[in-house]
């Protein structure tokens, strides 16, 4: 079925006109949510590539029993439209239409540009794939919906037909970075009246302490949207994003994730925009071991964006790019069914989440946040004070600053860690790995080797030629198992045996 969901997004079905849906906007405009066998999806219906598409609908006999989705003339799947929500003909005491301040997006989810102006159209700045003042200049929406307005529709929508969270967006503000206060009146607003689970999409401002308004807000998920990872290809399609750099975005993440939690933020990686392929699983694992969410989307493009006239990538390309996304979401423990609110919840534009497969009992990853820091700190100093008493008090040391440290998790336990470092010397291709520890009971599985593997494949990515560790003299079989070989005399270190040792990083799968 995700392989299905996969071509229908990539390929759309030809519809009559009159069932084509909106045709401009934000979000998964020229199209319309159908339900593919319970999995809510976004499909293209009037784009004119759509006219070349395979798959086209058959009318039901009755509306209960759904369409019957043809593929060259076949039935291949019966599929439902999602119908327009009754609080689309509401209005407020002012006469605006309900469905000018919010939409339905998917099977349960509430969204809105809450400031449809963004200084970036004003210069040539603006993101290729945007459209969001076309549908401003078509008076199909407001440029600003105030706190009330936002609330009265996210509370008729809960109660009339089921929304279930909500989505908040906005153009960037001039300067930069002023809408997230106006985003967070909005939040307590909606909160206050129909409290449900709420995410924001903003991007990355100067002060990344604005953020915590929006925390103290209220607001359970973030959006921080890179769309590429392509350097050239961003520069080219959304070059106020290229400008912000991937250096401060990858603070803004790190600092939301402290914020929100881990699964709890996330960004779309848009694939069709011209990039190396690459890219998407390169970037989607530099999120994913953040704690971040990639939303792989293929290019939806949008009547009135300047790539109104492109086409979605070919299906065969996004099967490629979901299977691939899904194992590293699997190894990182990142899943859709954890997010609390936001277009990775929903879905729709998106057959990611039919990829998912179960998550490993076992997983490696960085240490995310400050509370995944301290239970690795906790491991070190049961090990390494308490049970070995190779340290007085701690074993932390300078070297903890400059460390990724890397955690094993058993369900949601942190059961084991190791560091590994630059040499100090700041040779840039030699690191030092250290103070791998695992809780005793755990001793007898694989979280040890696990993060040894995982130490020696991310070090390898960094750029490393020579990966080296003091091992304590009992354990140099355990090395010699995964690929490590002496390099000089067993010496005493820290008052004990240790054997100076390298890693063999040929071992390292290309593709790890």
């Amino acid at each position: 079925m995700h392989h299905l969901i996969t071509e229908i997004q990539s390929l759309g079905i030809r519809v009559h006109e009159d069932m084509a849906g909106r045709k401009g906007g934000a979000g998964p405009a020229e199209g319309r949510a159908f339900i593919v066998n319970g999995i809510p999806v976004s499909v293209p219906l009037a784009a004119a590539y759509v006219s070349q598409s395979p798959f086209s609908l058959q009318t039901p006999q009755t509306p209960e029993t759904g369409y019957e989705l043809l593929k060259n003339g076949k039935p291949v799947s019966r599929i439902r439209v999602v119908e327009e929500p009754e609080f689309y003909s509401r209005s407020t005491e002012e006469g605006i239409p309900y469905r000018q301040i919010a939409l339905l997006h998917g099977k349960d989810c509430l969204a809105t540009t809450v400031l449809q102006e963004c200084v970036h159209w004003k210069t040539s700045q603006r993101c290729s794939f945007c459209a969001t003042q076309a549908t401003l200049a078509a008076k199909q929406t407001l440029a600003k919906k105030t706190p009330l307005q936002l609330a009265q529709v996210a509370k008729a929508a809960r109660e009339t037909d089921g929304v279930t969270h909500m989505v908040l967006t906005s153009g960037t503000g001039d300067p930069p970075g002023s809408e997230i206060s106006y985003l967070a009146q909005c939040v307590r607003a909606i909160k206050a009246h129909a409290n449900i689970p709420v995410q924001v999409q903003i991007a990355p401002p100067k002060d990344l302490g604005l953020m915590e308004e929006l925390a103290h807000a209220g607001v359970e998920s973030l959006g921080i949207h890179i769309e590429s990872f392509d350097a050239e290809i961003l520069s080219k399609v959304a070059p106020a994003k290229a400008r912000i750099g991937l250096d401060h975005y990858e603070k803004a993440w790190k600092k939301a994730v402290e914020l929100f939690g881990v699964n709890q933020v996330s960004s779309f990686i848009i694939a069709g925009l011209g990039e190396k392929e690459g890219s998407i699983a390169w970037g989607s694992e530099f999120l994913a071991d953040l704690g971040v969410y990639p939303f792989v989307v293929p290019l939806r493009p949008i009547p009135g964006s300047r790539l109104a006239k492109a086409k979605p990538p070919e299906s065969d390309i996004m099967k490629r790019l979901y299977e691939t996304v899904a194992r590293i979401l699997r190894d990182k423990g990142l899943a859709t069914d954890k997010i609390l609110a936001g277009c990775a919840r929903c879905g729709a534009c998106s057959a990611l989440s039919s990829y998912e497969t179960k998550e490993k009992e076992l997983v490696c990853h960085s240490a995310r946040n400050r509370a995944e820091r301290a239970e690795a700190f906790r491991i070190r100093r049961e090990v390494f004070v308490l049970e070995q008493g190779l340290f007085d008090g701690s074993d932390q040391d300078e070297n903890d600053g400059d460390s990724i440290h890397l955690v094993a998790r058993q369900k949601k336990r942190i059961i084991g860690t190791v560091r590994i470092y630059r040499d100090p010397d700041k040779t840039p291709d030699k690191w030092i790995g250290g103070r791998l520890a695992v809780e005793k009971n755990f001793r007898a599985g694989s979280a040890g080797s696990a993060l040894v593997r995982e130490a020696m494949k991310r070090v390898k990515k960094k750029g490393c030629r020579e990966f080296l560790a003091h091992i304590q003299e009992k354990n140099i079989p355990f090395f010699l198992h995964l690929g490590w070989k002496p390099v000089e005399p067993v010496r005493l270190h820290f008052g004990r045996p240790h054997q100076k040792m390298q890693a063999d990083l040929t071992l390292v799968p290309k593709d790890a």
